[in-house]
Protein backbone atom coordinates (compact mmCIF):
# COMPACT_ATOMS: atom_id res chain seq x y z
CA UNK A 1 0.00 0.00 0.00
CA UNK A 2 1.27 3.47 -0.87
CA UNK A 3 1.08 5.11 2.56
CA UNK A 4 1.78 8.55 1.07
CA UNK A 5 -1.34 8.32 -1.05
CA UNK A 6 -3.68 6.61 1.43
CA UNK A 7 -5.14 9.90 2.64
CA UNK A 8 -6.03 10.95 -0.89
CA UNK A 9 -7.41 7.45 -1.58
CA UNK A 10 -9.44 7.59 1.67
CA UNK A 11 -8.31 4.15 2.78
CA UNK A 12 -9.57 2.64 6.02
CA UNK A 13 -6.06 1.85 7.23
CA UNK A 14 -3.66 4.73 6.70
CA UNK A 15 -0.29 5.08 8.38
CA UNK A 16 0.08 8.62 7.12
CA UNK A 17 -3.05 9.62 9.01
CA UNK A 18 -1.60 8.29 12.27
CA UNK A 19 1.66 10.15 11.69
CA UNK A 20 0.10 13.46 10.67
CA UNK A 21 -2.72 13.51 13.23
CA UNK A 22 -0.90 12.04 16.22
CA UNK A 23 -1.35 15.11 18.46
CA UNK A 24 -5.03 15.38 17.56
CA UNK A 25 -5.59 11.74 18.47
CA UNK A 26 -3.68 12.17 21.74
CA UNK A 27 -5.70 15.22 22.77
CA UNK A 28 -9.00 13.52 21.96
CA UNK A 29 -7.99 10.40 23.90
CA UNK A 30 -6.95 12.42 26.95
CA UNK A 31 -10.25 14.29 26.91
CA UNK A 32 -12.13 11.00 26.59
CA UNK A 33 -10.28 9.48 29.54
CA UNK A 34 -10.71 12.38 31.97
CA UNK A 35 -14.40 12.86 31.17
CA UNK A 36 -15.01 9.13 31.67
CA UNK A 37 -12.95 8.90 34.87
CA UNK A 38 -14.56 11.98 36.43
CA UNK A 39 -18.07 10.85 35.48
CA UNK A 40 -17.62 7.37 36.97
CA UNK A 41 -15.98 8.74 40.14
CA UNK A 42 -18.80 11.23 40.76
CA UNK A 43 -21.35 8.55 39.88
CA UNK A 44 -19.86 6.25 42.52
CA UNK A 45 -19.91 9.02 45.15
CA UNK A 46 -23.59 9.68 44.42
CA UNK A 47 -24.62 6.02 44.08
CA UNK A 48 -23.11 4.88 47.36
CA UNK A 49 -25.30 6.95 49.74
CA UNK A 50 -28.34 6.25 47.54
CA UNK A 51 -27.70 2.51 47.84
CA UNK A 52 -27.25 2.78 51.62
CA UNK A 53 -30.50 4.74 51.87
CA UNK A 54 -32.38 2.18 49.79
CA UNK A 55 -31.00 -0.67 51.89
CA UNK A 56 -31.58 0.89 55.30
CA UNK A 57 -35.07 2.12 54.47
CA UNK A 58 -36.95 -0.37 52.29
CA UNK A 59 -39.66 2.20 51.60
CA UNK A 60 -37.08 4.24 49.67
CA UNK A 61 -35.75 1.29 47.66
CA UNK A 62 -38.53 1.34 45.07
CA UNK A 63 -38.36 5.10 44.38
CA UNK A 64 -34.54 5.13 44.25
CA UNK A 65 -34.29 2.17 41.88
CA UNK A 66 -37.22 3.43 39.82
CA UNK A 67 -35.74 6.91 39.44
CA UNK A 68 -32.28 5.68 38.44
CA UNK A 69 -33.83 3.28 35.91
CA UNK A 70 -36.00 6.07 34.50
CA UNK A 71 -32.96 8.30 34.06
CA UNK A 72 -31.19 5.53 32.15
CA UNK A 73 -34.06 5.27 29.66
CA UNK A 74 -33.93 8.96 28.67
CA UNK A 75 -32.27 9.31 25.22
CA UNK A 76 -28.92 11.06 25.39
CA UNK A 77 -29.99 13.93 23.11
CA UNK A 78 -33.03 14.58 25.30
CA UNK A 79 -30.91 14.35 28.46
CA UNK A 80 -28.40 16.90 27.18
CA UNK A 81 -31.22 19.19 26.05
CA UNK A 82 -32.75 19.12 29.53
CA UNK A 83 -29.39 19.87 31.16
CA UNK A 84 -28.37 22.55 28.65
CA UNK A 85 -30.01 25.50 30.46
CA UNK A 86 -28.10 24.59 33.63
CA UNK A 87 -24.62 23.90 32.25
CA UNK A 88 -24.50 25.43 28.78
CA UNK A 89 -22.21 23.95 26.13
CA UNK A 90 -19.61 22.74 28.62
CA UNK A 91 -17.94 19.58 29.83
CA UNK A 92 -20.17 19.80 32.91
CA UNK A 93 -23.17 19.11 30.68
CA UNK A 94 -21.66 15.86 29.41
CA UNK A 95 -20.31 14.75 32.79
CA UNK A 96 -23.64 15.33 34.55
CA UNK A 97 -25.47 13.30 31.92
CA UNK A 98 -22.97 10.46 32.19
CA UNK A 99 -23.22 10.49 36.00
CA UNK A 100 -27.00 10.14 35.80
CA UNK A 101 -26.68 7.25 33.35
CA UNK A 102 -24.19 5.43 35.58
CA UNK A 103 -26.43 5.49 38.66
CA UNK A 104 -28.75 2.65 37.67
CA UNK A 105 -25.80 0.25 37.28
CA UNK A 106 -23.86 1.37 40.34
CA UNK A 107 -26.79 1.62 42.78
CA UNK A 108 -28.12 -1.83 41.87
CA UNK A 109 -24.72 -3.51 42.16
CA UNK A 110 -23.89 -1.85 45.49
CA UNK A 111 -27.21 -3.00 46.91
CA UNK A 112 -26.76 -6.50 45.48
CA UNK A 113 -23.26 -6.71 46.96
CA UNK A 114 -24.36 -5.63 50.42
CA UNK A 115 -27.32 -8.00 50.37
CA UNK A 116 -25.02 -10.90 49.45
CA UNK A 117 -23.12 -10.59 52.77
CA UNK A 118 -24.07 -13.60 54.93
CA UNK A 119 -26.10 -12.73 58.00
CA UNK A 120 -23.83 -14.91 60.15
CA UNK A 121 -20.92 -12.61 59.27
CA UNK A 122 -22.88 -9.61 60.50
CA UNK A 123 -23.95 -11.41 63.67
CA UNK A 124 -20.37 -12.41 64.42
CA UNK A 125 -19.23 -8.80 64.01
CA UNK A 126 -22.03 -7.46 66.19
CA UNK A 127 -21.15 -10.03 68.84
CA UNK A 128 -17.63 -8.59 68.89
CA UNK A 129 -19.00 -5.10 69.51
CA UNK A 130 -18.95 -3.70 65.98
CA UNK A 131 -21.21 -0.67 65.54
CA UNK A 132 -23.10 0.08 62.31
CA UNK A 133 -20.30 2.17 60.80
CA UNK A 134 -17.52 -0.26 61.61
CA UNK A 135 -19.68 -3.17 60.49
CA UNK A 136 -20.22 -1.49 57.12
CA UNK A 137 -16.61 -0.54 56.42
CA UNK A 138 -14.77 -3.51 57.90
CA UNK A 139 -17.15 -6.40 57.22
CA UNK A 140 -19.88 -5.68 54.71
CA UNK A 141 -17.99 -3.63 52.12
CA UNK A 142 -15.00 -6.02 51.86
CA UNK A 143 -17.37 -8.95 51.32
CA UNK A 144 -19.47 -6.92 48.85
CA UNK A 145 -16.45 -5.85 46.77
CA UNK A 146 -16.80 -8.48 44.00
CA UNK A 147 -20.34 -7.33 43.15
CA UNK A 148 -19.43 -3.66 43.61
CA UNK A 149 -16.39 -3.95 41.34
CA UNK A 150 -18.42 -5.82 38.73
CA UNK A 151 -20.86 -2.91 38.64
CA UNK A 152 -18.01 -0.41 38.46
CA UNK A 153 -16.50 -2.24 35.50
CA UNK A 154 -19.80 -2.28 33.63
CA UNK A 155 -20.45 1.38 34.39
CA UNK A 156 -16.95 2.36 33.22
CA UNK A 157 -17.17 0.50 29.92
CA UNK A 158 -20.67 1.89 29.33
CA UNK A 159 -19.50 5.43 30.11
CA UNK A 160 -16.58 5.14 27.69
CA UNK A 161 -19.06 4.35 24.93
CA UNK A 162 -21.54 7.07 25.98
CA UNK A 163 -18.83 9.74 26.19
CA UNK A 164 -18.72 9.84 22.40
CA UNK A 165 -22.24 11.32 22.41
CA UNK A 166 -20.76 14.42 24.01
CA UNK A 167 -19.47 15.31 20.56
CA UNK A 168 -22.77 17.14 19.96
CA UNK A 169 -21.43 19.87 22.27
CA UNK A 170 -17.79 19.42 21.34
CA UNK A 171 -16.91 17.49 24.51
CA UNK A 172 -16.97 13.93 23.26
CA UNK A 173 -13.29 13.01 23.23
CA UNK A 174 -12.80 10.50 20.45
CA UNK A 175 -16.44 11.03 19.50
CA UNK A 176 -15.48 14.50 18.24
CA UNK A 177 -13.20 12.89 15.66
CA UNK A 178 -15.90 10.45 14.58
CA UNK A 179 -18.49 13.21 14.16
CA UNK A 180 -16.06 15.44 12.27
CA UNK A 181 -15.23 12.59 9.89
CA UNK A 182 -18.79 11.48 9.11
CA UNK A 183 -19.85 14.29 6.70
CA UNK A 184 -16.94 13.48 4.35
CA UNK A 185 -16.80 9.84 5.46
CA UNK A 186 -13.12 10.11 6.34
CA UNK A 187 -12.53 6.36 6.76
CA UNK A 188 -9.14 6.42 8.49
CA UNK A 189 -10.36 8.86 11.14
CA UNK A 190 -13.62 6.97 11.79
CA UNK A 191 -11.81 3.64 12.12
CA UNK A 192 -8.95 4.95 14.25
CA UNK A 193 -11.19 6.78 16.71
CA UNK A 194 -13.53 3.78 16.96
CA UNK A 195 -10.67 1.37 17.59
CA UNK A 196 -9.23 3.67 20.26
CA UNK A 197 -12.63 3.73 22.02
CA UNK A 198 -12.68 -0.07 22.07
CA UNK A 199 -9.09 -0.22 23.33
CA UNK A 200 -9.88 2.27 26.10
CA UNK A 201 -12.81 0.10 27.21
CA UNK A 202 -10.70 -3.07 27.20
CA UNK A 203 -7.79 -1.45 29.08
CA UNK A 204 -10.11 0.11 31.67
CA UNK A 205 -11.88 -3.19 32.25
CA UNK A 206 -8.59 -5.06 32.68
CA UNK A 207 -7.23 -2.42 35.06
CA UNK A 208 -10.36 -2.57 37.22
CA UNK A 209 -10.23 -6.36 37.15
CA UNK A 210 -6.65 -6.17 38.40
CA UNK A 211 -7.70 -3.79 41.19
CA UNK A 212 -10.51 -6.17 42.10
CA UNK A 213 -8.11 -9.10 42.35
CA UNK A 214 -5.75 -7.06 44.53
CA UNK A 215 -8.56 -6.02 46.87
CA UNK A 216 -10.13 -9.48 47.08
CA UNK A 217 -7.21 -11.92 47.37
CA UNK A 218 -9.43 -14.54 49.03
CA UNK A 219 -11.28 -15.08 45.74
CA UNK A 220 -8.07 -16.52 44.26
CA UNK A 221 -7.46 -18.99 47.07
CA UNK A 222 -8.47 -22.51 46.16
CA UNK A 223 -10.58 -24.32 48.66
CA UNK A 224 -8.45 -26.94 50.39
CA UNK A 225 -9.69 -30.29 51.59
CA UNK A 226 -10.50 -30.42 55.27
CA UNK A 227 -8.95 -33.48 56.98
CA UNK A 228 -11.55 -36.02 58.03
CA UNK A 229 -12.68 -35.50 61.57
CA UNK A 230 -11.30 -31.98 61.77
CA UNK A 231 -13.58 -28.95 61.80
CA UNK A 232 -12.87 -26.13 59.35
CA UNK A 233 -10.85 -23.28 60.81
CA UNK A 234 -12.66 -20.05 61.52
CA UNK A 235 -11.54 -16.84 59.87
CA UNK A 236 -9.92 -13.97 61.77
CA UNK A 237 -11.78 -12.98 64.92
CA UNK A 238 -14.40 -15.64 64.37
CA UNK A 239 -15.62 -14.14 61.09
CA UNK A 240 -16.76 -16.13 58.11
CA UNK A 241 -14.04 -16.72 55.53
CA UNK A 242 -14.64 -14.25 52.67
CA UNK A 243 -14.36 -17.00 50.06
CA UNK A 244 -17.28 -18.76 51.69
CA UNK A 245 -19.27 -15.57 51.97
CA UNK A 246 -18.97 -14.50 48.35
CA UNK A 247 -18.99 -17.97 46.87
Amino acid sequence: MNTRGCLAANDWICGEYLRSRGQELTDATIQHVWITALSVAIGLLVAFPLALLARSRPSFAGPVLGLTTLLYTIPSLAMFSLLLPLFGLSAGLVITGLVLYSLTILVRNIIAGLESVPEEAREAARGMGYGPGRLLWEVELPLALPALMAGLRIATVSTIALTTVGSIVGRGGLGNLIEDALPSFFKAQVLTASVLCVLLAVVADLLLLGVQRLLTPWTRIRTTRTPRGKAPEAGPAGSVHPAKAVG
